[in-house]
């Protein structure tokens, strides 16, 4: 089972013409970081470093898409996420948890909080992340208000913009509310101790 899911892995990786790369494997041409945290080039990669930080793609907004990342987690808790849906370019690394979607990546969380929630609205199916040092591709549907998260080939989440969510209980957690159907993406560093790379970032329109 684990030689077929390596498998789709590396076939997933081969991107089709109809996929543009959002990092070029060389530079964070393109992306802006905001924040003390930071993401540095390695082998071909995105690493995360430092504390708190929010990379985003400065260039275009979007909408009605597919965005797709693969990463692993190499170290520590591996908290870290993909932001969807910013309706403005963000000014500081908290602007994309409290105005956006934060994609979650936490093997390690609850159903609320782990890889593929929507951090804290809508929770996700668990146990489809592939072990710490293995990749993952994850892909975010964005149609619409409906969001829909694929990891590693099954669906493990999807919420439409109007459905109810918890009641917020936390200062970290998203301010509740509407967010736009097209808007920009990044990457969270979250924390010194958790180390993920990210060797693609892609997206079809």
């Amino acid at each position: 089972m684990r030689f077929l899911s390596l498998l789709f892995v590396a076939a997933s990786t081969l991107l089709p013409a109809d996929w543009k790369p959002l990092f070029n494997g060389k530079d964070t041409t393109g992306w802006t970081m905001v924040g003390p945290g930071r993401f540095v080039v390695e082998d071909g990669m995105l690493k995360t470093e430092g504390g708190m930080g929010l990379l985003y793609y400065e260039r275009e907004p979007f909408g009605n898409c597919t965005v797709r990342v693969v990463f692993k987690v190499v170290s520590g808790h591996g908290n870290s996420g993909v932001f969807i849906r910013l309706p403005e370019k963000p000014k500081d690394p908290w602007y994309g948890v409290h105005n956006g979607y934060e994609v979650q990546i936490d093997a390690e969380a609850d159903e609320w909080h782990a890889t593929g929630a929507l951090y804290s609205l809508a929770k996700a199916k668990t146990g489809f992340q592939n072990p710490r040092g293995e990749w993952n591709v994850m892909e975010i549907e964005l149609r619409g208000q409906v969001t829909r998260v694929t990891l590693n080939g099954t669906l493990v989440n999807e919420f439409r913009g109007d459905q109810p969510v918890p009641e917020r209980k936390q200062w970290f957690e998203p301010v509740r509310g509407p967010r736009p159907d097209i808007g920009y993406v990044g990457l969270q560093n979250h924390d010194a101790g958790s180390t993920v790379y990210f060797r693609e970032v892609s997206v079809r329109k």
